[in-house]
Formats: C-alpha cells, structure tokens, sequence
C-alpha cells in the first residue's frame, strides 16, 4: 500500500522473455501491492517466465494488438481492486524504479495520471531514441498542445500511471487497439478533465526493446493528428466522436470485459 491505495503494475507482453525478468527484477515489490501481466498471443515463453516468476498472468489466444492487450490490462487491475494503476512495458526500455515516484504522485491526491516523459531532461537522444521518432515527436507534441491546449513535453511516452477513477471513467472500449491507444486515452483524459502531471525518464533503446516500424509509425501519426483534431471539432460544437462520449464504452469495474483463463 501507498498513502492507503493500492498499487499495481499492469505489463502488457509480447515476446517479452528475453527482458522479463530484467523489468521484474527493478519493479520497488515494497510499494506494488500486486503485478499482472498480459500475454498478447506471444511466441516465445513469455507466459511460463511470468509464471515462474508468480506474477498473475493472463493470456490472449489471439492477437488483439498494443491497444486491445491494455484493455485487458487496466481491465484486470480493476477487477483486482487497484486503487493505482502503473503501465509499464516488459521490455526494460523504461526504468521500472520510476514506480513508487510515479504512483507517489497521484497518491498525493494532485494528479489523477502521470507521464514518464523521455523528452524532460532531454534523454531521450541520448538514450537511443531514432532521430526520425525524435523529430516526429517534437512535431506532433507541438501540433497536439496548440489543438488541446496543453503543455506536456510529450504525448508518446508508454510509461504511465493512472487513479482508478480515470480508468473507470474514460470510454477506454472506444480507443483503438493498436498503437494509437495510448493517445487516445491520453486525449481522452485531457477531454475528462483530469489532472496530468509528468516526470522525468530515462530510456533505453536495444535490439530486444520493442519498437514500430516506420510504415507504422507514419499511421500512429496520421491518428495522431486526427484525434487532435476530433478533440478541437468537439470543444467547438462542430462534431461529436465515440472516442470522448461518456455514455458507453467503459471498462466495467465490478464484471470486467471477459479475461482470458
């Protein structure tokens, strides 16, 4: 427990055996009440490494894709009766020791989510990131806090920690389940009205951390661009979008979306 809420760490794997137990190993267990971690259909032993390590795990038949594996995730924490919830990916490019500050903010009742930005301090060159992903991330950011009307030094980052009311209020069903799911929910909250708070993050970029290609890349910002401009469309009475409506979509708390056994 931390400040009397429930922590937990929600990994969403995919062939991530090889950098399981290296994320693992960093996660503070003193301040994480509970680890689930689910498998997005890997081929490797993702699932029987997190077994073996005692963490709770999940497994999809099939592969539903980065957004569609956070669903289940932030599903799964609910149901487990997580009061905060860090998302943190298995593949060691992220510093897992980051938890108990992360958490710690939104404990402290100021922030309702939290960032781990790799772009404050300026890390982010320097630890590896692609000059292309550097140069696309400074663009987007910019062309998304001129549309939302934000200052966050980044919008990309896949180290975040969320209050349980956050999840249990956004459509989050209504997000894509693929890589553009994180900056859907991230508007999403912004649109909501909660609270957004960022630390600092060092990265890591290797051979076995994960990583889109550019062809992806290039479509996560085209949807990056267009969810900017649906929240604008909405703010000025022009349209109206699934992805902010209040009505439906939601991660049902007490009988979650069906978990695979």
């Amino acid at each position: 427990m931390l400040m009397g809420r429930k922590v937990v760490v929600v990994l969403p794997a995919y062939n991530a055996a090889r950098t399981l137990l290296r994320t693992y190993a960093e996660i503070p267990h003193d301040v994480v009440d509970d680890v689930i971690l689910t498998d997005d259909a890997s081929a490797d032993d993702t699932v029987a490494l997190a077994e073996s390590l005692g963490i709770y795990t999940l497994r999809h038949d099939k592969n539903r894709g980065y957004g569609g594996n956070q669903k289940t995730c932030y599903a799964a924490a609910l149901q487990r009766g997580a009061d905060i919830v860090v998302m943190l990916h298995p593949d060691y490019q992220y510093s897992p020791r980051l938890v108990t500050a992360m958490a710690s903010m939104v404990a402290s009742g100021h922030y309702d989510a939290i960032l781990g930005s790799r772009i404050l301090g300026g890390g982010a060159l320097t630890g590896g990131m692609p000059l292309y992903k550097y140069v696309a991330n400074r663009f987007l950011t910019l062309v998304e806090n001129l549309l939302i009307r934000q200052k966050l030094s980044e919008y990309h980052t896949g180290y975040r920690a969320w209050s349980r009311q956050v999840l249990e209020r956004l459509p989050l069903l209504n997000c894509s389940d693929d890589f553009l799911f994180d900056n859907q929910m991230l508007v999403q909250a912004v649109h909501f009205g909660f609270r957004i708070g960022e630390i600092s993050c060092p990265t890591k970029y290797f051979a076995e951390a994960s990583s889109i290609n550019f062809s992806r890349s290039v479509k996560y910002g085209a949807g990056v661009l267009v969810t900017a401009a649906a929240f604008r469309l909405q703010r000025m009475g022009l349209a109206r979008w699934s992805l902010f409506d209040d009505g439906a979509g939601h991660l049902p708390a007490a009988a979650p979306v069906p978990l695979p056994a």
